[in-house]
């Protein structure tokens, strides 16, 4: 099984519910697992600004998928969400990111690992860092990369990463 760290958001609609309807597809998949899971932030919008501000999570899964077919998967629950591509940075109803794949370094079209530009987005480090402060990017830990951000406007939302799990009642958390 291969370490992923997935980056989950969005800031139209009802973006939690779409976060968990992803972890629950990855969950229901018999090649992949989902590990850890951050708490849920708000963060203001990055690249474009005059958009609602976004929710996000960090999610560590394991997973028998090669690094292509876990894009694949991510781009097909981003579509069965309804996901549309309008315009780069701009609103969304869901948004999976492959951040890191083991410790691979991959430049295809259409797939770079580790994500570009994750260590300048505090959106992505913040929940990252919760899960996984001490994993790697370009030899440095998640936790030194966070720290050199600025976190204005980046909030917790969520005490711990089980929000996304139903309630013994059957609702959400």
């Amino acid at each position: 099984m291969h370490e992923a760290f997935l980056c989950l958001g969005g800031n139209i609609g009802a973006p939690d519910a779409a976060m968990r309807a992803v972890l629950a597809a990855i969950e229901a998949r018999a090649d992949s697992a989902v590990v850890a899971v951050s708490s849920l932030y708000r963060t203001p919008p990055w690249g474009k600004l005059d958009q609602p501000d976004f929710l996000n999570a960090a999610v560590h899964i394991r997973t028998a998928l090669d690094p292509q077919g876990l894009l694949a998967v991510c781009l097909d629950i981003e579509r069965s969400l309804k996901r549309v591509r309008d315009e780069r940075w701009g609103p969304r109803t869901i948004d999976i990111d492959i951040l890191l794949y083991d410790a691979l370094s991959i430049d295809t079209d259409g797939l770079v690992i580790p994500h570009p530009r994750m260590a300048e987005r505090v959106f992505v480090l913040a929940p990252l860092a919760e899960i996984a402060p001490d994993r790697l990017v370009a030899g440095e830990s998640v936790g030194a990369l966070l720290d050199r951000l600025d976190r204005t406007g980046v909030r917790k939302i969520t005490p711990d990463g089980t929000w996304w799990k139903p309630a013994s009642d059957g609702s959400a958390v």
